[in-house]
């Protein structure tokens, strides 16, 4: 693309957060005159500021208080376990702070234009700054992430509700706290109340928590979260929210009966919505479908070709390491529009941060039967390996999906102690496509939680050779 180009940039790229920066930093290196707008009062992108690292943070806070409560398990005395949450969440704002201010430097850096503005379109070609400069830019790249889904009822905002964004800057706990949601904010935000004294109710539509999981996966969760103390209703549907007396009331069917609940504070783990409302996407021809979210193919091109998008505000998965897959994705297609790049799911992977940790890659046993797709799996439980019997972490199982034929690792499930670790074997598996016999023949030390994907990878390989 000529310097000469009748545009102010070759590439303008509408949001600073991880996706942002993953596809302005390609086409800069690529020789492209780039730009980035940001709007956000604070610079870094939701990952980074709101999302996984302070809630990973405050997770791994509350899994050591929790040790340390059960310290007797191994012998250990520890009399009395308390706790300073402004401690806590003073080192989560420091460690933040730091994250976020490597994140600006970079964007900084001066390999490309970066503008501090909210912008909206005008036509295809051309944004309008809140300042208002117009820019005009031959390719756009839109990676405005997400913001939190508007209440199903709006007696919930009367009320009054917290929020994801609103837990990073608690000064104290509540007393007591209802979680609407069932998903990975709700279930990670309600295991660290719990664990550090509050009082949680959590209330979820769908029949089993973790929808996207299978069952087995969530009923690991949900009998650790009751075990723990957590409140729970599954297969609920809210009614109406009330306050009265200092306290906020929920009202709700379950099982066939009206019940309500109480607590101090509502939390909103309900989801989030693409952040595209105020972008003018229809003066530049981009299509979105009725949440907001663009509509993108695979190569991350929106409906008006010369307009690409990556992250939450395209999906259709809301994961921060997809996101910059997206990003890089859509920088390769406007720098080699010859030869394009396509954005493979086929390695999917997900974590939840709760204890046990929720993990999965590649298909699960719902999401196979969905597409007709024949499959064989294993499982095997860790209250049976000896590794994590000494730890005393037996909550949880691994399993392994495979072609019957072939005997190709088709996914995997770890919801166990360090399942976020443990999946990326799976993860490397299935990146080199191998199959449940090559797993099975591949040396694992001893003692290791790894090891435990030995025993479904030898179960499903002499399945296959049958």
């Amino acid at each position: 693309m000529s310097s000469a180009s009748k545009f102010d940039f070759d590439v303008l790229i509408i949001g600073g957060g991880s996706a942002g920066y993953a596809a302005a930093s390609a086409t800069a290196r690529g020789g492209l005159r780039t730009a980035v707008v940001e709007g956000g009062r604070e610079v870094g992108g939701l990952c980074i500021l709101r999302g996984c690292m302070p809630t990973k943070a405050l997770l791994y806070a509350a899994e050591v208080k929790h040790l340390a409560g059960h310290a007797a398990t191994w012998g250990i005395q520890v009399p009395e376990v308390r706790f300073d949450f402004a401690a806590v969440m003073a080192r989560k704002n420091a460690m933040i702070a730091d994250f976020a201010g490597y994140r600006r430097q970079q964007l900084e850096s001066g390999r490309f234009q970066f503008i501090r503005a909210h912008a909206r379109f005008v036509d295809p070609h051309t944004v309008e700054l809140d300042n208002g400069q117009r820019l005009t830019s031959a390719h756009f790249v839109i990676t405005t992430g997400s913001v939190v889904a508007t209440p199903p009822l709006p007696q919930l905002s009367a009320v009054g509700l917290l929020t994801s964004d609103d837990a990073m800057t608690l000064e104290r706990l509540p007393k007591s706290l209802i979680m609407l949601g069932g998903g990975a904010v709700a279930v990670e935000f309600a295991q660290f109340f719990a664990r550090f004294g509050v009082r949680v109710t959590l209330l979820q539509r769908s029949e089993h928590l973790l929808r996207d999981f299978d069952p087995d996966a969530a009923q690991v969760l949900e009998t650790v979260f009751r075990r723990e103390g957590i409140e729970l209703f599954t297969g609920a549907c809210l009614l109406d929210a009330s306050c009265e007396r200092g306290l906020k009331h929920i009202t709700f069917r379950h099982a066939g009966q009206t019940r309500t609940v109480s607590a101090e504070e509502l939390f909103h783990g309900l989801g989030r919505l693409p952040n595209t409302g105020g972008l003018a996407l229809s003066l530049a021809g981009v299509a979105t479908d009725e949440r907001g979210r663009i509509s993108t193919n695979a190569r991350m091109e929106s409906s008006a070709p010369h307009v690409f998008a990556a992250g939450d505000c395209t999906g259709p998965h809301e994961i921060v390491h997809v996101a910059i897959q997206q990003g890089e994705t859509a920088a390769h297609n406007i720098l080699h529009p010859q030869t394009p790049r396509s954005v493979d799911y086929r390695v999917l992977i997900s974590v939840v941060f709760t204890d046990p940790q929720v993990a999965c890659v590649g298909l699960t046993e719902s999401a196979a039967r969905a597409l007709g797709r024949e499959f064989i799996a294993a499982s095997y439980s860790f209250a049976d390996h000896g590794k994590s019997m000494l730890m005393e972490a037996k909550d949880g199982f691994v399993k392994l999906l495979a072609d019957p034929r072939s005997g190709e690792i088709l996914g995997g499930a770890c919801v166990g102690p360090a399942g976020g670790e443990l999946i990326h074997e799976i993860v490397a598996a299935m990146t080199k496509r191998m199959t449940v016999g090559e797993l099975a023949a591949m040396p694992h030390y001893h003692p290791t939680l790894a090891e435990i994907w030995t025993y479904p990878a030898e179960e499903l390989a002499g399945a296959v050779a049958g």
